[in-house]
């Protein structure tokens, strides 16, 4: 989920699901995405799993912008299991 901001509460919810909370690098991108565009981050995976940043593609436009997250490494675990009880079932 791409948002211009998340509530510390709303992020970790998201995690829990399995669900990367991202926020835009620059609040300008937001006004570029319309309601049927198809986004995408290729290789999302692999990117969180060694803290990198990521990029996302809107595929509708043609068009890359930033987008940034604020996880732990935990949290990205969480993410990378499929969500909170997938992961807490690894143990």
């Amino acid at each position: 989920m791409i948002a211009k901001s998340f509530e510390r509460i709303h992020a970790a919810n998201l995690v829990n699901f399995g669900i990367v909370p991202l926020t835009f690098e620059s609040e300008f991108d937001y006004d570029g995405i319309d309601v049927d565009d198809e986004i995408m981050i290729p290789s999302i995976r692999r990117l969180l799993s060694r803290n990198e940043g990521l990029v996302a593609r809107n595929q509708t436009k043609g068009i890359e912008f930033e987008v940034r997250y604020e996880l732990s490494e935990r949290q990205c675990d969480i993410v990378l299991a499929g969500g909170l009880l997938p992961y807490v079932k690894t143990f």
